[in-house]
């Protein structure tokens, strides 16, 4: 299965966030500081989006809208087998 189609599944499903980077929008898996993981057991401690690296090309510096907020990419990572992408945020 290609990651694009869980992505497009989940977003399906509404478990993605809408990120807008100039006038692209994609769906992404947010997570922000105060957000609970690893069902419950721990606390996010960076705001970051993963998604489809064929979606998306970020770079340190670009700005992202997420739900009418904006943030300043930090770092960019390629995950898992490189279709994915994981950027940290800062929030403005």
């Amino acid at each position: 299965m290609n990651v694009t189609d869980l992505y497009e599944a989940a977003a399906r499903n509404q478990l993605l966030t809408s990120v807008t980077v100039g006038s692209v929008t994609i769906q992404c898996a947010f997570r922000a500081p105060a957000e609970t993981v690893l069902d419950g057991l721990a606390l996010s401690r960076d705001y970051h989006i993963e998604y489809p690296t064929s979606w998306l090309t970020l770079t340190i510096g670009d700005l992202v809208q997420i739900a009418g907020e904006s943030y300043k990419v930090r770092e960019v990572r390629q995950i898992r087998d490189g279709s994915e992408a994981r950027a940290t945020l800062s929030k403005l």
